[in-house]
């Protein structure tokens, strides 16, 4: 009754040949790729909107900066994070994949038996 219940985690990691993996990991590096560059767009989108906002902010007149107000500097925080810190952290890990993709590409041989998640796979 007091016996631990040991619970094994399905992974996630399957070993194939590397020659059934190559064209996947092709298709997996360019739909990585193009990822990465989706959300370098719409972080310079995002950049390049603040930069505006701020302009037009500063070429009021003091008094209409006084009526209309600015963001507080909090909320601006949490849109960096939101628009800017996340997606770049996002691009890291796609980085990260694109590279271990690459690896096994460059580094093994068709008949070796290579790691590879369900993701590269499905692509």
């Amino acid at each position: 009754m007091t016996d631990p219940i040991f619970y094994i985690a399905p992974s996630h990691v399957k070993y194939r040949k590397a020659a059934d993996v190559y064209p996947f990991l092709e298709a997996y590096i360019a739909k990585k790729e193009n990822e990465i560059a989706d959300i370098e767009q719409m972080v310079q989108r995002y950049e390049k909107r603040r930069q505006a906002e701020e302009r037009a902010y500063q070429s009021m007149s003091s008094l209409r900066r006084l009526l209309s107000g600015k963001k507080p500097d909090h909320h601006l925080a949490v849109e960096y994070i939101h628009y800017v810190k996340k997606p770049l952290e996002k691009v890291r890990a796609l980085r990260q994949d694109i590279e271990h993709a690459r690896r096994i590409l460059d580094s093994s041989s068709p008949s070796d038996v290579v790691p590879v998640n369900e993701e590269m796979i499905e692509v």
